[in-house]
């Protein structure tokens, strides 16, 4: 029995390597141009989806979808059932209801794929702002959605896991299956530098803003550890609420086995280490990826520190990885054209009077005229003109924008023959060569009074990723590891003889009435 049991393990854990080994091919294969691209973020929550994965629900599934339509929520509803090829009527009995309130949705795996395809199919139909994941048989109740939607609601957090061990009336669970829980809690909280107590829980409210982004391929129970670990790559703001938990024995028909924990820990390992690729959308992941770069991001930031002025503009923030840097400035006016990024930025700097965080597309003709009020005396703009197609426009505004004597400091990549699918990937129109870049900053009416091409070692790697080995993205430990590296990295750009990979370069705006005397 035991061999048998083994045999199985391996057999699963054979086929998901597999399966990731096949989707790094079709990832590497495909062109992930979408790095520019602004997403959707929903700034009132007006309507909530709920995903409800069935198998073999029959004596239970009319009675849960009756509580969830009658849950006490101030919001439009709707729910999304998917049954996951049930063979004792399940599916007849969710039809019925269909057909009598068209708030449910009914969509039909035909054999079984497991709770996570359920789950990742109901998220291909969700339509509402925020998504809540509930099983269908009855443990959980859905008279607890106000508890378990309030900390999204008042704008505190991005996620909500429900704890069944967060001190509420529970029923007395099974031990083993208890410890169970707890293990695997203790595990990936250690490796997601989280501090949960109930991982493995059902409940997880996620705004579907962010759920649509998340990577996930998990069929079966894994979808529970992966989901977590996908949330805390992104960043996400989790939150945690006791619950009320109504477990059900193996005789009563709880599915999970002993051997689904080993298949959990895998999942774990296997998205936190292995395929970290955490979300589909590049921006993101390479912000994600760059936020390791510590050391050398205050680097960067010390090249042009002398031209940095008391009040500055950071021209496509991002995430705030170098906003942190700049925050003690006493007006930081942080901008970018993603509604996601801007969330996070207020997020981050909330509360804080000397920062201004704003919604700006710099490729929009007069966009300065936004920051006529913040009376600038710099703009800060690392890595972003790559990706817009004006971008000598955009040099003339931040001119146009900045007091006389104020200082514009560009940073771009450098070296158009290092152009290659990593550039691609990442959304880049072009590299650039500093004698272009430095015509564009004097025809905008600049003069331009600092420049310097860096990291020398980065352009070796970078081309030997993008060119000889053809990859097409960069990975967090990736950029972890050459961070660490970074201290030792700098000091070959004074002996290699090529170029570097970032060009940095520093404008004034001279008065045109004293020049032109």
């Amino acid at each position: 029995m035991l061999t048998t049991q083994t045999d199985a393990l391996i057999e699963s854990l054979t086929t998901n390597v597999r399966t990731l080994v096949k989707d790094h091919e079709r990832l590497d294969a495909r062109n992930f141009d979408q790095a520019n691209s602004p997403r959707r973020w929903c700034e009132k929550i007006q309507k909530i989806s709920v995903l409800i994965p069935v198998l073999n629900e029959r004596w239970t599934i009319e009675k849960l979808l009756q509580s969830v339509l009658e849950s006490p929520v101030g919001l439009e509803k709707e729910l999304i059932v998917v049954d996951d090829g049930s063979t004792d009527g399940s599916q007849d009995i969710v039809r019925r209801i269909c057909e009598a309130d068209d708030r449910v949705k009914f969509v039909q795996h035909p054999e079984n794929r497991g709770k996570g395809a359920a789950i990742r199919t109901a998220t291909e139909h969700m339509t509402g702002d925020v998504a809540i994941i509930q099983d269908a048989d009855l443990e959980y109740d859905p008279n607890e959605y106000p508890k378990l939607l309030r900390p999204i609601l008042e704008g505190h957090a991005d996620a909500v896991f429900g704890s069944r061990f967060a001190g509420s009336e529970r029923r007395i669970l099974l031990f083993w299956h208890s410890l169970g829980n707890k293990l695997l809690t203790l595990v990936c909280n250690a490796m997601n530098d989280l501090n949960l107590t109930d991982m493995e829980t059902c409940y997880k409210v996620v705004r579907t803003d962010i759920l649509r982004e998340l990577r996930l391929q998990s069929n079966t129970f894994t979808i529970e550890p992966e989901l977590t670990t996908r949330l805390a790559q992104w960043g996400a703001r989790i939150y945690e609420v006791p619950i009320s938990y109504r477990g059900r024995s193996r005789q009563e028909g709880k599915k999970i086995r002993p051997s689904d924990g080993i298949k959990a820990i895998w999942a774990m390992i296997r998205s936190r280490f292995i395929d970290t690729r955490f979300t589909m959308h590049t921006g993101m992941y390479v912000l994600r990826s760059l936020q390791k770069a510590r050391k050398y991001n205050q680097w960067l930031v010390g090249q042009v520190a002398p031209y940095l002025g008391h009040r500055v503009a950071e021209a496509g923030a991002g995430i705030g990885n170098l906003s942190q840097l700049l925050s003690e400035r006493e007006h930081l006016l942080l901008i970018d054209h993603d509604p996601v990024y801007v969330a996070s930025l207020q997020e981050t700097f909330q509360g804080r009077g000397n920062i201004r965080v704003a919604h700006c597309d710099l490729t929009d003709p007069g966009f300065e005229q936004q920051w006529e009020d913040d009376q600038l005396d710099t703009v800060f703009c690392s890595n972003v003109l790559e990706h817009l197609g004006p971008h000598e426009e955009i040099i003339q505004s931040f001119h146009k924008t900045l007091r006389n004597d104020g200082h514009c400091v560009i940073i771009v990549p450098a070296e158009p023959k290092l152009y290659n699918g990593l550039d691609t990937s990442l959304g880049h129109h072009r590299r650039y060569r500093a004698e272009d870049l430095k015509s564009m900053m004097e025809r905008a009416g600049f003069e331009v009074v600092f420049q310097k091409q860096a990291c020398k070692v980065g352009s070796l790697a970078w081309f030997i990723n993008g060119t000889i080995l053809r990859r097409r993205r960069l990975t967090p430990r990736q950029m972890k590891l050459f961070d660490r590296c970074w201290p030792v990295f700098k000091l070959f750009d004074k002996v290699l003889p090529w170029a570097g990979m970032s060009l940095i370069m520093v404008g004034k705006k001279v008065d045109s009435a004293s020049s032109s005397s």
